[in-house]
């Protein structure tokens, strides 16, 4: 069984790592949680992703919520949540006073440059696995291309999306098995 202590210093090495907010975090928990530690799937963890996109807070921290519960019940989800925010409370209190002092010297002024271009990259890393796990098929690939062009033409609530997409998923496996029942009957 999972520590609680592990649970909490798990999510603090992945809470590190909060330059460019929860979704830099992605590729660092799918690494630690499912290839290091296998507390979970990669198709859980982007079905974690999917409902802390969905629900109010940091995607990261409520992915850590939810695996920590899926581990250790509610005080699992308490310790990971605060592993995972932890670090990021240490960072920006010290930040917070020096970053005023410094903040117009070139040199930071780099540092936070290089910092975004590498933010970048680790979310597109994130992005490509989650693609292999989630666009699946032609229906797969229409979601995310409709999802695409109304997220960003439209600006429409991620929440919509994704309770749509779901609806579409669930209603496209009910007709398929409606099919087969058919099928079978004849």
């Amino acid at each position: 069984m999972t520590s609680l202590w592990n649970l909490f210093w798990t999510f603090a090495k992945v809470g590190v790592m909060t330059f460019g907010g929860g979704y830099a975090m992605l590729p660092i928990l799918q690494r630690e949680i499912v290839e290091n530690r296998n507390w979970a799937t990669d198709e859980e963890l982007a079905n974690y992703f999917a409902i802390g996109q969905c629900t109010p807070g940091v995607i990261a921290v409520n992915t850590a919520t939810f695996i920590g519960q899926k581990q250790r019940g509610t005080a699992g989800g308490t310790f990971a949540t605060l592993g995972v925010v932890f670090p990021s409370v240490v960072i920006l209190s010290v930040l917070a006073g020096l970053i005023t002092n410094f903040a117009d010297i070139p040199a930071v002024q780099n540092a936070f440059a290089g910092i975004r271009v590498c933010v970048c990259i680790l979310i597109f890393n994130a992005i490509s696995k989650l693609w292999k796990g989630a666009v699946t098929g032609r229906l797969t690939f229409l979601i995310f291309l409709a999802v695409l062009v109304l997220s960003y033409v439209l600006n429409i609530s991620p929440t919509i999306l994704v309770l749509v997409s779901a609806a579409i998923g669930i209603a496209a496996e009910l007709l398929h098995s409606l099919q087969g029942k058919v099928g079978d009957a004849t």
